[in-house]
């Protein structure tokens, strides 16, 4: 239950993204800011969630874990503005998220044994993977005859159920060493944190963004020098950099990071597109994303089942393979789509490719991992997979809105019908406002404008925007695009040897 309400949490934000826009008087781009932060937060912050969890005890950690989840969540329920949302959302819930997830695989790890553990395992991974299919459903239709807020609602009572219940968990103590890598631990904040917010900064016409960035990559490659300094001298570190080692290891965390960076770029482009350009409701926005995500899950669910003695490198090459051919069906689409129906061949054939990563990636990445450091190696794997979700939603958002902005104002200064004195003003009004309404809510603001302004400002508008859809569409295209040449080199590698400790860290 916890792993479901983690997963669905994001899908029912991204469908509810114009209900909570015009709900609280906000921006498009704020609420991308509030979605790629959360991703961001839980990200920067796993690695050293799970250490806390270690030095507080594993069922503290998750507790913990839940009650910022549910902060987050009542804040959804309550907020006016989107100041809670950044606050209680994206920060308190992305913490609660990096200690949420190593506490909860330490704590099946240890609360059960042989074929009992390994039916938890598969439980929780495919409540995760359900959550993935249902959830922009469940947001669509409560956001659509209910309210955005009530999905929240019923996100914190499922928490209370699953800490009504906490006295049946047992915790599972930790023997390891108890110093912490203060330095490390802050470069990888500073190091992922830096990159992501300096895209967002730029997504909200900040300044200094080059800088902020700069800083993200200056703090990465720190962090991997001190590591291995640290390693050297025999000291405690973050993350032990002789993971690392191993080229399977490397290339499935690789493989992991742009799986996500693709998912998350699709997630925030596509809702956007339905609801702003097709002006649909969360329920038809999720409707029609649906054949991606209930793709995904059936496939994974299949594959997971009956990969009999192919090559995991294979059908990783296979998953990037089509989730690369359903990207590139997509762009053309988009100008000339008048309804999700357009969309259902393409969302089918990459959430085919993605259930094919879904159910390999993970198991590749974990097995050529000793037991006594999956633990860690799978802290890694979820570090890349959040940051590469952040990357994702934070980088697509901020070029489809630069483009928006730049091709908003090329077409209003070209345009022969529109008095040189106002081409300014309708430039500015289309940046701030056109973004977040339909075609029928902008013709009803501008009823009081002459009949061929208001028809040449909504041409504008129409053409502008599948324009800037496309462009962000790329990024999510070249992230599977790189995939496929990791897979690629991955086919060039022995099969890695299956894992049982390995095979528990699969969370989905």
């Amino acid at each position: 239950m916890a792993m479901f309400v983690l997963v669905v949490d994001t899908s029912i934000m991204n469908v509810s993204i114009s209900a909570v826009v015009e709900d609280i008087g906000t921006t498009v781009s704020g609420v991308q800011g509030a979605i790629a932060l959360e991703a961001l937060v839980s990200a920067a912050f796993i690695l050293i969630g799970g250490k806390v969890g270690d030095l507080i005890g594993r069922k503290r950690a998750y507790v913990i874990g839940l009650l910022c989840y549910a902060a987050g969540a009542a804040a959804m329920t309550l907020a006016q503005s989107l100041l809670p949302i950044i606050v209680f959302w994206a920060v308190i819930g992305g913490l609660g998220a990096s200690m949420l997830l190593p506490s909860m695989q330490s704590l099946i790890h240890g609360n059960f044994e042989g074929k009992a553990q390994t039916r938890v395992y598969a439980m929780v991974g495919a409540s995760a993977a359900i959550a993935a299919a249902v959830g922009p459903l469940i947001g669509g239709v409560i956001t659509t005859f209910l309210s955005w807020r009530v999905s929240f609602l019923l996100e914190a009572l499922v928490i209370v159920v699953v800490l009504s219940g906490i006295r049946l968990v047992r915790d599972v103590p930790y023997t390891g060493p108890r110093r912490i890598d203060v330095v490390g631990s802050i470069l990888s904040v500073l190091g992922m944190g830096g990159v992501v917010i300096g895209i967002l900064v730029w997504q909200e016409g900040g300044e200094a963004v080059g800088i902020l960035i700069a800083v993200g990559l200056v703090g990465l490659g720190s962090l991997a020098y001190w590591l291995v300094r640290r390693k050297r001298l025999g000291k405690p570190t973050l993350i032990d950099p002789a993971l690392f080692v191993s080229k399977l290891f490397r290339l499935g965390i690789t493989g992991q990071l742009l799986q996500q960076i693709a998912l998350g770029g699709t997630m925030i482009v596509l809702p956007i597109y339905l609801q702003m350009v097709l002006g649909y409701n969360a329920l038809f926005a999720g409707l029609s994303i649906a054949p991606l995500s209930l793709s995904m899950f059936v496939v994974a669910m299949l594959v997971g089942r009956r990969a009999g003695s192919r090559r995991p490198a294979n059908l990783i090459l296979s998953g990037f393979a089509l989730l690369t051919l359903g990207l590139v069906i997509l762009l053309p689409v988009v100008p000339r789509a008048d309804s999700g129906w357009w969309l259902f061949a393409p969302l089918v054939v990459a959430g085919t490719g993605l259930g094919l990563l879904v159910s390999q990636l993970n198991n590749y990445t974990l097995s050529p991992i000793s037991n006594e450091r999956v633990s860690e190696a799978a802290g890694v794997n979820s570090a890349a997979g959040s940051f590469g979700l952040s990357f994702g939603l934070a980088f697509a958002g901020a070029i489809m809105l630069a483009v928006l902005s730049l091709t908003f104002t090329s077409m209003t200064n070209a345009s022969e019908v529109l008095p040189s004195d106002d081409k300014e003003q309708v430039a500015q009004v289309l940046q701030e406002d056109a973004e977040i309404m339909s075609d029928a809510l902008l013709v009803d603001l501008l009823a009081d404008e002459p009949e061929e302004i208001s028809d040449e400002i909504v041409r504008i508008n129409t053409e502008a925007r599948p324009i800037a859809l496309q462009i962000a569409l790329l990024i999510p295209l070249v992230a599977a695009l790189l995939g496929l040449l990791n897979g690629f080199r991955m086919r060039r590698q022995p099969d890695p040897k299956a894992n049982g400790a390995a095979e528990g860290m699969l969370l989905g």
